[in-house]
């Protein structure tokens, strides 16, 4: 298991910064979160109540101002320079590769009327697994923004610095995600998950208190891309759902709509609701879908309700009850991400384990006792290791403070 404490040097970092741009004079430093999300899967986009929290893995920016327009990019993970100016008219490119993430924020910076009087040269460094289900892209968008509006002076606001990422995404990668990822990113704030109502983006701080248990972070290792994978699909799949029951007209009992024709998303319905009018899906697969969505929103208050209350074995249920519904109903998991949930919650010491993030890889979590988070890891890795023919990653995780300035 890595320890995240060992993982970053500041001075190394500034070290390399002045190996690469000649010194250090000048530099700022600003770090950026990842996030678990402890229940609430698939639904950000469908309008629902999610549970995330900022954990103590993060992407580290060091950046400067330069005197010219020129924009220079380097990672410490990644080989190669990306070389750009700021007044270009930014574009996708898929040769660009990481650099595409920060193009982005630019272009949506600079549509919101921000001017960049120079250019600047960054270096980037990360404790968070790439492509592995914590968000290391919301990472990158959200730090990216926060770094620059800081050292411009731009002064945007943390929700604003959410939305710029969604909307990077969006209209630059192609990628058709809610706001979950970018906002807790954000926003978050240490000892706290955050209950956030994605449809109004409103937002409950909940204090995240785990007594003698912690979250374990687990990496299938197999890598994906959401704008590759079937994420899109997923998303249109339920706006299907959606138009089947609002086309269908039919009465609601309970809650704030009386027809469903004038339902906002899926999440609108309780589980109640979406039983007396889901026969106006004619599709099993969309049904599915829809089935997910509006069971995961009602777990997610439930989820916190019950942490709430100190019932720890209750949130661990509600989190076996979220893996299979994303098997059976959504379909996102796979044999990696079913092997380390399922082996997990064999475990006695694991109150709960699901997948987190958009699944087809990437990771799961587990909530495990911490005195037993080593033989935890040792007996999941060789059960996971001896099914799918390579071993997993794994660390212990705790909440943290979201986009941050270290300098």
């Amino acid at each position: 298991m890595e320890n995240n404490s060992t993982l970053f040097n500041s001075a190394e970092f500034l070290a390399s910064f002045e190996k690469i741009y000649g010194s250090k004079d000048g530099v700022r430093l600003f770090s950026s979160p990842a996030r678990i999300n402890i229940i609430g899967e698939h639904i950000d986009y469908n309008g629902g109540k999610v549970f995330p929290a900022a954990i103590d893995r993060y992407m580290y920016f060091a950046v400067r101002k330069r005197a010219d327009t020129k924009i220079i990019y380097n990672d410490l993970k990644f080989p190669g320079t990306y070389e750009f100016d700021i007044n270009d008219n930014f574009s996708y490119k898929k040769e660009n590769d990481y650099a595409n993430y920060l193009n982005g924020i630019l272009s949506i910076i600079k549509k919101r009327g921000c001017k960049f009087p120079c250019g600047f040269e960054l270096l980037m460094e990360s404790t968070v697994p790439p492509a592995g289900g914590i968000s290391s892209s919301s990472a990158l968008e959200c730090g990216f923004a926060y770094a620059v509006s800081e050292l411009f002076g731009f002064g945007i606001s943390r929700k604003d610095i959410a939305l710029i990422g969604q909307q990077s995404e969006h209209e630059f990668m192609n990628v058709q995600c809610g706001i979950m990822d970018q906002f807790i990113i954000a926003t978050g704030k240490n000892k706290t998950a955050e209950l956030l109502d994605c449809a109004s983006l409103e937002y409950e701080y909940v204090p995240l208190e785990m007594g003698d248990f912690r979250f374990v972070v687990m990496n299938t290792k197999k890598k994906r891309q959401l704008a590759d994978s079937k994420y899109n699909e997923r998303r249109e799949q339920c706006e299907k759902a959606l138009a089947d029951i609002r086309a269908a007209a039919l009465p609601l009992q309970g809650g704030n709509y009386s027809n469903t024709k004038d339902l906002p998303n899926l999440c609108a319905l309780t589980k109640e609701q979406f039983d007396s009018v889901s026969s106006a899906i004619k599709d099993q697969t969309i049904f599915r879908r829809a089935r997910h969505v509006v069971t995961e929103n009602q777990r997610v208050l439930k989820a916190v309700a019950a942490l709430k209350e100190g019932k720890l074995e209750r949130l661990g249920e509600l989190l076996r009850e979220s893996h299979a519904s994303l098997r059976d109903d959504y379909e996102v998991t796979g044999i990696e991400l079913d092997t380390l949930a399922d082996t997990a919650n064999a475990q006695s010491c694991c109150v709960g384990a699901r997948m987190t993030g958009a699944g087809f890889g990437g990771c799961a979590i587990a909530i495990v006792h911490k005195d037993k988070v080593e033989s935890f890891i040792d007996a999941v890795q060789k059960i996971y290791t001896d099914k799918i023919g390579h071993d997993a990653g794994f660390f212990a995780c705790s909440p943290s403070d979201g986009v941050s300035r270290l300098d």
